[in-house]
């Protein structure tokens, strides 16, 4: 879904910040993606999504209901009706395109680093990865699995679903799922509130 490039380290001299940009193809119709790279102060909808073509639409899901944004260029120059609506890595967002034709948005900011948390509330929520690397949900990523846990992919249009069956199968049903760089999934948490949780960082 995406391409990163990240500022290179010369010898052994290592940057604490890492300071990149993820391209991502957003397809005509519903997208379910979120942002990857961290802009601070700077991580809403206008700064993070700059460049989508007018019509487009964004649903944040919030306390069980959308939250609904649309870029509205040629009515009231921007978005509406939030420019400043929250769009922080860790929480995904479907992104509705217009027209026939892809659209490419290019994230740019710090790959966020040392020990993350994000809530992941009981039942359902849209969620993703603090930081732009693909891999198994769990495995690589860290998502914290109970047993009957449900994670639902948006692929072309539907829904790929994977449950975490440890009770029965002993572990995900079909298989545990991939998660690209800048994408999003719905998570379905059996037991109460927890967070998602690990340490990362881009140096060795």
């Amino acid at each position: 879904m995406g391409a990163m490039g990240l500022a290179s380290s010369f010898a052994q001299v290592y940057s604490v910040n890492a300071v990149g940009y993820v391209n991502l193809t957003l397809k005509p119709g519903f997208n379910l993606i979120a942002n990857p790279l961290d802009l601070k102060t700077d991580n809403v909808v206008s700064k993070v999504l700059a460049g989508v073509p007018d019509g487009t639409v964004v649903y944040r899901f919030v306390a069980g209901a959308y939250v609904i944004n649309t870029y509205d260029l040629s009515g009231v120059g921007g978005w509406d009706p939030d420019p400043n609506m929250a769009m922080a890595p860790g929480e995904a967002m479907f992104v509705r395109i217009p027209g026939a034709a892809d659209v490419t948005v290019t994230f740019v900011g710090e790959v966020m680093q040392g020990a993350l948390s994000s809530p992941v509330p009981q039942g359902f929520s849209l969620k993703a990865s603090q930081v732009p690397q693909a891999g198994k949900v769990a495995t690589l990523l860290g998502y914290p699995a109970g047993d009957g846990d449900v994670v639902y992919k948006f692929v072309a249009g539907a829904y790929q679903i994977f449950t975490y069956d440890l009770s029965g199968t002993g572990g995900w049903d079909p298989s545990e799922p991939d998660i690209a760089v800048g994408e999003g999934f719905w998570s379905r948490r059996v037991a109460a509130a927890g967070a998602w949780t690990r340490n990362f960082s881009v140096n060795p």
